[in-house]
């Protein structure tokens, strides 16, 4: 999950006239930037759709289930690609870090009819084994028999990432893993359903929200000069007091 790197300014101490009247100017851009954001979010709502023709089935605690189950009776879902593939020994620390908001919201996404999932290629008893360290009680159903992942750009197959064929985040950029990070959300209407949005990489971005509160910060995030990679600081909520040599991250990405 590609992130932003946070670029040191001068520090100027200033009087409280002065920073007030900076503030405010930081302010007018800030309200633009809700305004901007309020219209990009009309016209992602104005999107056409795409029907769902394939009849996916995923495994879940209470055996299969199709896409259509994931609904559990509201209209809308939304589905986060969490990188976690068959055979790994835990899931993807970035993903993690993003997962340890999703308890919070499922509740109240429900209220405004819009049911949430995780879905991952690692098989049930893996997912179930990691959700239990993690201590986490959202939904998440494994798609390991199914092409779902592989269908909306999260899964790669080492021949896919060796021709540089298949890319990621509708062809902008490479992924040199065989799972990659993504949301999508669908909605059903008289039995059917359609694809109406999917969101990668950066897209992702707004869904952190210990990186939101970081921005308000005067350091900011602080992940300029980080390696491998900005995020290589994140760990697992239950792994920061461990020492967890560098390579070893590089292999959980």
């Amino acid at each position: 999950m590609a992130t932003a790197t946070t670029e040191k300014s001068e520090l100027k101490i200033v009087s409280p006239a002065e920073w007030l009247s900076a503030r405010k100017q930081l302010l007018a851009k800030e309200k633009e930037f809700t305004q901007l954001r309020d219209e990009l979010s009309r016209q992602r709502r104005e999107m056409p759709w795409e029907k769902i023709e394939k009849k996916y089935v995923f495994e879940g605690p209470g055996g299969t289930v199709t896409l259509a189950d994931l609904f559990s009776g509201k209209s809308q879902l939304i589905v986060y690609h969490f990188m976690f593939g068959p055979g790994w020994k835990e899931g993807c620390p970035s993903c993690s870090f993003l997962a340890d908001s999703f308890d919070g919201s499922v509740v109240h996404l429900a209220q405004r009819d819009t049911a949430f999932t995780a879905i991952s290629r690692a098989t049930l008893p893996e997912i179930e084994a990691f959700k239990k360290r993690m201590g986490w009680r959202f939904p998440w159903v494994s798609s390991h028999a199914t092409d779902f992942n592989h269908d909306f750009g999260v899964s790669y197959s080492k021949e896919d990432i060796a021709s540089g064929k298949k890319l990621y985040n509708y062809g902008t950029s490479g992924f040199a893993a065989e799972e990659a990070p993504g949301a999508s959300v669908f909605f059903k209407k008289n039995g059917e359903i359609f694809h109406t949005y999917s969101t990668y990489a950066r897209g992702l971005d707004i869904l952190l929200p210990a990186y939101n509160w970081l921005d308000l910060t005067a350091k900011g995030r602080d992940e300029v000069g980080i390696k491998p990679y900005p995020m290589a600081w994140v760990r697992h909520h239950d792994r920061y007091n461990e020492r967890i040599d560098i390579k070893t991250i590089a292999m959980l990405i």
